[in-house]
């Protein structure tokens, strides 16, 4: 598509009136959702609110969903391409998993400055290109355009397992009170490895890696399906802000408990006075909270070798909709709750 302002255009931006920095990332959403005002299709089994949309085409429920990166926002200029790749597809491979489906099917759209390195962009396919192949996903397509720095979008496709017709999905919308809550592998590493990498750490570093190539645990979503939970999220934004998604989709509060976070032990060596509030608040693990009764819970811990960590209860609705307690039930208070991309 031929763009029809040059460079230079004005942006959009506003003189007075609200920014959106004042409402935030979830607070613009809501409102650009209300915007739409119109009630889902028929063919629609999950729309705007959860980590991906599902569709019914004819007796199959398909995904999809869409992530960007952008250099400077979500990856530092110095990190190696091929690292670029992988976290973008990623990133969205998670997204998928996190609603308990297959992924498929990617489109690709690039956005690059007109100098930027030839070498460069094929060794992010080269990173984009192995992560497909990890995780069983096709490149079918996508888009180049100019920009004045690098972003990569990737649009996933994915499919839901259908059973009597029905597809089986894990849903934010679907925590109950009583229900455990539970979390893969470890917290707290990506935020971890951001922090080496701003101290100067080699990419190399093990926390390093954990940030800049997560591995989305879809191999524990598929056997959740199977073990009949019905509710998770990926921890993207941060564990207690991600628990926060589903408390308020499911109108309920959650205890978290602090000593039973699996917090990286890498990031326990490296940042002992800071790995809690990394691992609550950090993000960017893609690993899954998964939600249901214990007896679920217990049933995948059977079935699956991945590691799954037990860390706390979901409750009836209340003002607080999450709180964080130590081991006698005192209520813990962290800075900040999670990442937002357009709070100041």
């Amino acid at each position: 598509m031929v763009p029809v302002y040059p460079p230079a255009a004005k942006a959009l931006r506003i003189i007075g009136g609200v920014k959106v920095s004042e409402i935030g990332e979830f607070g613009l959403i809501e409102r650009l959702t209300a915007k739409l005002a119109q009630p889902p299709g028929e063919d629609v089994i999950v729309g705007i609110g959860d980590d991906a949309a599902v569709w019914r085409a004819g007796d199959r429920a398909i995904m999809a969903t869409t992530d960007t990166l952008v250099e400077g926002v979500h990856f530092l200029p110095s990190v190696a391409p091929r690292d670029v790749g992988w976290k973008a597809l990623a990133v969205n491979v998670s997204d998928i998993a996190a609603m308990g489906g297959r992924p498929t099917f990617a489109l690709v759209t690039l956005a690059l400055p007109p100098d930027a390195g030839l070498e460069e962009v094929e060794e992010m396919y080269d990173g984009l290109r192995r992560c497909a192949a990890a995780f069983g996903v096709e490149v079918v397509g996508g888009d180049v355009v100019s920009a004045p720095q690098v972003s990569i979008t990737v649009a996933l496709m994915g499919e839901a397992v259908v059973d009597s017709g029905e597809p089986l999905l894990l849903r934010r919308d679907a925590a109950r009170p009583g229900d455990v809550i539970a979390v893969t592998g470890t917290l707290g590493g990506s935020a971890g490895g951001l922090r080496r990498l701003h101290d100067g750490a080699s990419t190399d570093d093990p926390l390093a890696r954990m940030h800049l190539q997560p591995r989305p645990p879809l191999e524990t979503a598929a056997a959740a399906i199977e073990a009949g939970i019905t509710c998770a999220i990926d921890v993207s934004d941060g564990l207690l802000q991600d628990i926060g998604h589903i408390c308020e989709r499911s109108d309920v509060s959650a205890i978290v408990g602090s000593n039973d976070l699996p917090l990286s032990p890498e990031l326990r060596k490296a940042y002992p006075d800071d790995a809690l509030r990394l691992a609550v608040s950090g993000g960017e693990d893609y690993e899954l909270v998964l939600v249901g009764t214990r007896k679920r819970i217990d049933k995948l811990v059977e079935t699956t070798s991945a590691p799954l960590t037990s860390i706390g209860e979901i409750g009836p609705a209340a003002d607080e909709r999450v709180t964080l307690v130590d081991e006698v039930g005192a209520v813990l208070t962290t800075p900040d709750g999670g990442w937002d991309h357009l709070r100041e």
